[in-house]
This record gives structure tokens, sequence and C-alpha cells, in this order.
């Protein structure tokens, strides 16, 4: 039977229809890939975020220890410098690379606090608590030999979140120097970062008594609405150094 040319007319409109919806749909899951693949490389975004261990940009901490390496190669014998590539690969977890650069800002410099703390943290971090301890016992022993000293120390614990060791610390001093300043200092701070402001005034307030030139104390006395009285300037020690004024350094 011969067709006709409308047949081929509907055959022909038939297959342009058809053409068009496989377009279509193809049009459909290719943007619905496209959404999946945007989604995917979101997570993949966030979850490098979470592994990063707040280290930010990764060209910021490339740059960082570009810097940090740059400086070290120019003097070795450079403990800050050490100190902070160790908080770098700290805070990435590369507990070798960091313990290792620890351990040279010790060696150049034996009193380096933080990086004495940072090292017991370290231990802590990974897995090595007796380690932790035992370390932690060594540094105070050795910083017990002033009540300045053990409380630096004290700070240093605070400031890489090891309260124990700084309570310990602070506690310490106090045994060698009921009086001393800059130990009733960090411990009134410490008790203010706790929220324990009955404790951290009476610290603070004895702090002041030992050493009244303490700026720092007496505004932070002033903030807890406990008036204070530094003495007038024409009668401070004539060899007074920024650091005597502010015994025990910054919070």
């Amino acid at each position: 039977m011969q067709k006709g040319r409308g047949w081929y007319t509907i055959r022909a409109q038939t297959i342009r229809a058809k053409a068009l919806r496989s377009i279509e749909r193809k049009a459909k899951m290719s943007k619905i890939c496209q959404i999946m693949q945007l989604t995917a490389m979101g997570l993949i975004l966030i979850l490098a975020g979470c592994n990063g261990k707040g280290q930010g940009e990764p060209g910021a901490y490339i740059d960082r220890e570009a810097q940090l390496l740059k400086q070290i190669d120019q003097r070795f014998e450079n403990p800050q410098a050490h100190y902070q590539l160790g908080k770098l690969y700290h805070a990435d977890g590369l507990y070798d690379k960091a313990q290792y650069e620890y351990n040279i800002a010790i060696g150049f410099d034996p009193v380096n606090r933080p990086a004495q703390a940072g090292l017991v943290r370290l231990l802590a971090d990974a897995g090595r608590s007796d380690q932790a301890v035992a370390t932690a016992g060594l540094y105070i022993d050795q910083a017990s030999a002033s009540a300045e000293s053990v409380s630096l120390l004290g700070k240093a614990f605070q400031d890489a979140g090891l309260d124990e060791y700084a309570l310990a610390c602070y506690q310490k001093a106090l045994d060698i120097d009921t009086e001393s300043a800059v130990s009733h200092k960090q411990l009134g701070y410490y008790y203010l970062a706790k929220g324990d402001k009955i404790r951290a005034e009476d610290h603070l307030r004895r702090s002041f008594q030992s050493n009244p030139y303490q700026a720092d104390v007496a505004g932070e006395l002033g903030k807890m609405g406990i008036m204070v009285q530094m003495p007038a300037k024409s009668s401070w020690p004539s060899q007074t150094t920024d650091k005597a004024l502010n015994e025990g350094g910054s919070r």
C-alpha cells in the first residue's frame, strides 16, 4: 500500500517530537549532574576545612611555612622561628615534625616556656600521656628556681590549654613566695578566664598590693568596680623598666 504525503509529514513530526524530548531529558540529566558535582565539591571543601585544623587557606599555610623556613635558613639558631614552625606543624597534625622543631627551640632557648608547653601539649595530643606528665613535671621542677619563672611557665601552659599544669605552676609559685606579684597576677587572670570573679579579685588585689606599678592590674580591678591608686610617676624608682612596672608580662 502506497503511503501518502500526509503520512510522511506526520511521521516526521513524530520523530522530531521524540528528538526534542530526548534533548530535553539529556539537558535535565546534565543539569542534575552539574548540581551533584557542585554539591560534591562543596562537601569536599567543607571536609577539607574541618581537617585543616584551623590553618585557613592552603596558600597561607604554605607561605607561612616558607617564611619560617627562610628565617631558619638565614639563622638556624633562631628559637622563636623553630617554635612557630613547630606550632604550625602541630596544628596540622604533623606531630613528628612539630616535636623536632619544639626540641630545637628549647635546645637554643632552655627557658622558652611556650615551646615547653607546646611540647607537653603535643605529647598529650599524640596520646603519649605518660610522657606528657613526665615532661611537664620536669619543666615545672626546672622552673621552680623562682616564683616568677614557674608562674611564666604556668602562663604558657594556660595558653596551651593545659589548665591542670598551669594551676600546679601557680600554686608552686605561691609556695615559693606567698607575696609574689606575678604569681597572684597570673592566678587572678586564670580565675577571671574561668569566670570565678571572687578568686580573681582576691589575687589581683594581692598582686597590686605587692607591686602597685601595674597599670594592667589596676585597669582590671577598675573593671570590677574596685578603684586603686597607682603611685605618682615622680615616686617611681629611677631605674624602673617597663618589665618591672608590668611584672609578669601581659595577660
